[in-house]
């Protein structure tokens, strides 16, 4: 966790909530004493901001980011400091692949959009299998979590944190078809977890 991290979460966090307050459900279902893999569904650019700010300040976790994204003058280099790193989503990325399991590795949470861009509903976007090859290579769990849509301004967004979950596969390093069908099970369970929310 960078000292940058801490700053903003406590210069930001009543900014960032007055504009777009929120609740938070399900916090304690994040481990103290283990990393895991947040994995949540992704509607706004704001997401990942909001979901690092429903989490404890002392909490390091670290963001995996789109490359365009990281490589946009000012923004790029806010979300760096704050320990995002890049993935060039339409290759195999081995850097990103390795940084995510060092993440894991030196003990911080991991925060991922496993579909891979924003998406406004549920199915928009096939989850991407990468997510559950590290957390089988670590054996950090997944953990589903599920933010409200859309955000405006003002108005209440849910933030839910659901159980950690541990795929198994039969062989100790999986196959693609099951890492597919384990990250399509984690973004159903995100998904679930609002629908009492966004009735």
């Amino acid at each position: 966790m960078t000292r940058f991290y801490r700053v903003f979460h406590f210069v930001f966090y009543p900014i960032l909530w007055l504009l777009f307050p929120f609740t938070v459900h399900g916090r304690e279902n994040v481990p103290a004493d283990r990393p895991v893999v947040l994995c949540g569904n992704h509607a706004h650019a704001i997401d990942p901001f909001l979901i690092c700010l429903a989490l404890p300040r002392h909490v390091p976790v670290r963001i995996m980011a789109k490359k365009e994204l990281m490589d946009t003058p000012l923004l790029g280099w806010f979300v760096g400091k704050l320990g995002a790193f890049g993935v060039d989503r339409g290759h195999s990325d081995l850097n990103a692949v390795k940084t995510a399991i060092k993440t894991i590795q030196d003990g911080a949470h991991l925060l991922v959009f496993p579909e891979g861009t924003r998406v406004r509903h549920e199915g928009e976007a096939r989850p991407k299998g990468g997510v559950v090859m590290i957390a089988m290579r670590t054996g950090a769990p997944l953990l589903p979590v599920y933010i409200g849509k859309p955000h405006k301004l003002f108005r209440m967004t849910h933030i839910v944190f659901g159980a950690p979950y541990e795929p198994k596969t039969a062989t100790r390093h999986g196959t693609a078809e099951e890492y597919q069908a384990y990250a399509d099970e984690i973004v159903r369970r995100a998904y679930a977890l609002g629908r009492e929310f966004e009735k």
